[in-house]
Formats: C-alpha cells, sequence, structure tokens
C-alpha cells in the first residue's frame, strides 16, 4: 500500500478529514473526523467563526495519528468567493463574511459605476452573484474603508486556513476566479480592473495551480498534531475538486455537482464570454489545468436541508424522498433560483408563500413541500441542459451527477426523465476525492487527469437512471 493523503473538505454546513490512498489500484477513502459549519449572526451580520473552523481542522489532522496513518501530504477545499483579511502583523483584519451577509445589497451599481456588468463578464466570464468577492470588497470599500485600508493581504478561505498551517500566503487560481476579479485571457487577476475600482493592489497575493506546494507545517502545528506533513494547493474550489472527480468526464457530458448549491454545466477548454452566455447566467470558473468549468450556479439542496431543520430533523434525506414521491402528482412550482430562498427566517413558510404569491395550491405536509422543492429543482436543471446546448453548440446524451446530492434517488429519478438524459449519479465524496487527485498525482500515484478520472470510475463506481 502507497502512502496516505489528506483532504480537508469544508462546506458551509459541515466539513470532514478524509484520508485517501491507492490499494491495488484503486482510491481508498477512510473519513477520519467531521465536525459542524454555520455562519453565525453577530451585530446584524452572518460571519464565518474561522477560530472554530481553525481548531477543528488541527483536531481533525490529530486524529491521523491516532490512527497511526500519517498523510505525506494534506490540501484543504472550501466554497468560493469569501475572504480573509490579514494585516503586517498576519493577523485578521474586520470580520470574516458569510456569502450569505447582505452587506452586499446595492453593491453591484457601485460596482457598474465603474465598469458596465456586460463589460465585467466580458473580461472574466464569471456569473453575477451578489454575494462574489467583487461585490463583498466594494462593500469594504464603502462601509469599512478603515479596516480595507489596514489591510496588508487578502487570502481565500482555503488560502487563509493553508496560511495558519504553514505561516506561507499563496492564493490559489480556482478558488479566486469565484470572485469576478481573474481574467478569462491571462488567468491572472485583472490587474487593470482592480485599478479601476481603486481596490489596494498589494493585497492580492500571484496566483498558482493545483499541485503547488504551500509548505510544511509549522513547528507549533507539527508539535501539537503529532507529525509533519505538507501542505499542498489543490482545486481549492469545492467545485473545481468535485468536477475534477468526474469519473471518464469528456467535454460531450454534462456534470451537477450536487450538495447545498447546484452547480450544473460541462467542461471547456476555453471560454464563452458572450452576452447571451451572462443573460443566461453561467459562469466559466476556473478548473485544473487551465480548463473551465461553464456551469450555472443553482440554489440546489440548500431548500430541503433547511426544510428538514425546519422539522427539526425528524426524518432522514431517504425518508423526506419517499414523502416527496408519495406527493408527486402535487403541482405547485418555486423558482429555485429566487432570492428569497438564498437566506429565509424560515425556508417552509417561504415556499408557501411563494406558491401563495403566485396563485398556486399551498404545501402543507413535508412530502408536499419536498416534492415541490425536488420537482422545481429537476425542471430547473433540464431548462438549463438545454441552454447549455444552445450556448455551447453541442448535444448532450448524459449527466453526471456527484456529491452529496448524487444519493438523492428521487432526485436523480426526475432528472432524467425530465430532462430526457441519461442520469449517471456518483460518487458522493467528490469534492474529497478531486481533492485527493490532484495530491496522488503530484505524488506519481496516478497518472494524470484522465487516468485519474478513469481510476475514480473504477474504484467507486455510478448509478444508471433512464428517462
Amino acid at each position: 500500500m502507497g502512502d496516505y493523503f489528506l483532504a480537508v473538505d469544508i462546506g458551509a454546513s459541515s466539513g470532514r478529514h478524509i484520508l485517501g490512498s491507492m490499494q491495488e489500484g484503486q482510491m481508498m477513502l477512510e473519513e477520519i473526523y467531521r465536525f459542524e459549519n454555520g455562519m453565525v449572526r453577530k451585530e446584524g451580520h452572518l460571519l464565518w467563526d474561522v477560530e472554530h473552523l481553525e481548531k477543528e481542522i488541527i483536531a481533525g489532522m490529530r486524529k491521523c495519528r491516532e490512527s497511526g496513518k500519517i498523510p505525506a501530504t494534506m490540501g484543504i477545499d472550501t466554497w468560493g468567493v469569501d475572504y480573509v483579511l490579514l494585516d503586517k502583523e498576519g493577523k485578521i483584519a474586520g470580520n470574516t463574511y458569510g456569502y450569505r451577509d447582505s452587506r452586499t445589497r446595492g453593491m453591484d451599481g457601485e460596482v457598474y459605476r465603474s465598469i458596465p456588468l456586460e463589460r465585467l463578464y466580458e473580461r472574466n466570464g464569471i456569473q453575477k452573484q451578489i454575494f462574489n468577492t467583487i461585490y463583498q470588497l466594494a462593500a469594504a470599500k464603502a462601509q469599512e474603508p478603515e479596516t480595507l485600508e489596514r489591510a496588508d493581504c487578502l487570502l481565500m478561505m482555503p488560502d487563509y486556513f493553508n496560511f495558519v498551517l504553514t505561516g506561507v500566503k499563496k492564493s490559489e487560481y480556482t478558488n479566486a476566479t469565484t470572485g469576478q476579479l481573474v481574467s478569462v485571457e491571462t488567468n491572472d487577476w485583472d490587474w487593470e480592473l482592480i485599478g479601476l475600482l481603486s481596490l489596494p493592489k498589494h493585497i492580492f497575493q500571484p496566483l498558482s495551480m493545483p499541485g503547488t506546494v504551500v509548505g510544511d507545517l509549522r513547528e507549533e502545528v507539527a508539535k501539537e498534531v503529532g507529525y509533519q506533513c505538507r501542505v499542498m494547493q489543490i482545486a481549492s474550489h469545492d467545485t473545481a475538486s468535485a468536477v475534477l472527480a468526474v469519473p471518464s468526464l469528456e467535454e460531450e457530458s454534462l456534470y451537477i455537482s450536487s450538495g447545498t448549491w447546484s452547480l450544473l454545466g460541462t467542461e471547456i477548454k476555453a471560454p464563452i464570454c458572450s452576452k447571451e452566455s451572462m443573460d443566461k447566467n453561467f459562469t466559466n470558473e476556473g478548473g485544473y489545468d487551465y480548463r473551465f468549468r461553464y456551469l450555472k450556479n443553482i440554489m440546489g439542496l440548500w431548500m430541503i436541508q433547511s426544510v428538514r431543520h425546519e422539522f427539526e430533523d425528524a426524518y432522514s434525506f431517504a425518508e423526506i424522498c419517499e414523502q416527496a414521491e408519495a406527493e408527486k402528482d402535487f403541482p405547485s412550482r418555486v423558482d429555485v433560483n429566487d432570492d428569497c430562498f438564498l437566506a429565509p427566517d424560515n425556508m417552509t413558510e417561504e415556499i408557501q408563500s411563494y406558491c401563495e404569491k403566485t396563485g398556486q395550491k399551498k404545501p402543507e405536509t413535508l412530502g408536499q413541500i419536498a416534492t415541490v422543492v425536488y420537482q422545481s429543482l429537476a425542471e430547473c436543471y433540464a431548462e438549463a441542459f438545454r441552454d447549455v446546448e444552445n450556448l455551447t453548440g453541442k448535444k448532450y446524451r448524459a449527466v453526471h451527477i456527484v456529491g452529496g446530492g448524487s444519493n438523492a434517488a428521487y432526485l436523480n429519478e426526475l432528472t432524467a426523465a425530465k430532462s430526457g438524459r441519461i442520469v449517471y449519479a456518483g460518487p458522493g465524496e467528490a469534492t474529497a476525492i478531486g481533492n485527493l487527485a490532484v495530491q496522488m498525482m503530484e505524488a506519481g500515484e496516478l497518472g494524470g487527469l484522465a487516468d485519474a478520472r478513469k481510476c475514480i470510475f473504477h474504484s467507486f463506481g455510478v448509478k444508471e437512471y433512464r428517462p
């Protein structure tokens, strides 16, 4: 058996430490540690508790020592767009805001005073989301200029955690592209745009690609976890890692990275930055080896996760799917991308209110509410598939669904039926697998991207759903 490799995969609601190794030509996974995550409300804002996350990263690394399985390298991935500002002493400057915080409302107008949206999209190809880094920094400039003036460095979330572990400040390409500040022509920070926005250029660190070594653990960290380990930049945007792990992906295949969000699209070699693409809200996020993840950001299973909590977590997701299927003829639908579902006080009530306001039947039971969400998601997927075909000029026979949502059999069945495409579901731990794949490629345990995807297919398999 070869070396162990550690993937620290941190999502918006939970995180996990997963050890990977190669055994007889197959990738093997072992979950070592799991912890909770979530935004905290403080003084009217939604923030990330980075101190909590730092402690949980260390705690999970200690579990490797306790299990006797010491990783040769490790990599951290998280969601995109959010960042940490550091002062000259390397201390956090100001708050670490979560993307669901409301401070960015109206900040698109501030940005467009400097550059029109259409021109902005031509430069970076990134879908407009009011929580993108560009609008967050506009909010910081307008609302907390003193914090931005104190800042000496900006690090995206996984880059910050790498800094905590190693003391080295490095910025990784795939996560940086999510913020709407990276040029599709240079694959680097868009320095001209940053100047137009009057943002401090010195806070942006040089970008490097997945596979770059960050450094070894700081002495005090190595002592705390009980071993030394090399930290590596992987495809640190969680969707970039998940797409990397889509088994046997070819350009003629669609994918959905299904979790809190549904990231739906295909992989292309050259970006599509047309006005039509912009109007359809497609994005060209950076991927492994300078590929582009041409995708649309759809609300995803956040809605079901929220509803489940509001029913006091009394049912598993599988049981919710069963109840939804029993109510499959319930007629109401919602626009899952409507801003009202981004961070409502109560998701169940928001869904009911939406149905009433649009003259539809109000869902009352958990099964009715769940079928409204699942049916609406599947119909949104089908429409987005058609948009991808129109924008790329290609036809797609199949779609690969990876991530936690690949286990939602009812949603997979609906997606196949409503889109008329074969659905291949799995692997569920795609983000961690993609994280590990980069480490294994750099270690020589996997030959390259094509070899990695072939290995993933044979190691984890997929379930097939036909329309």
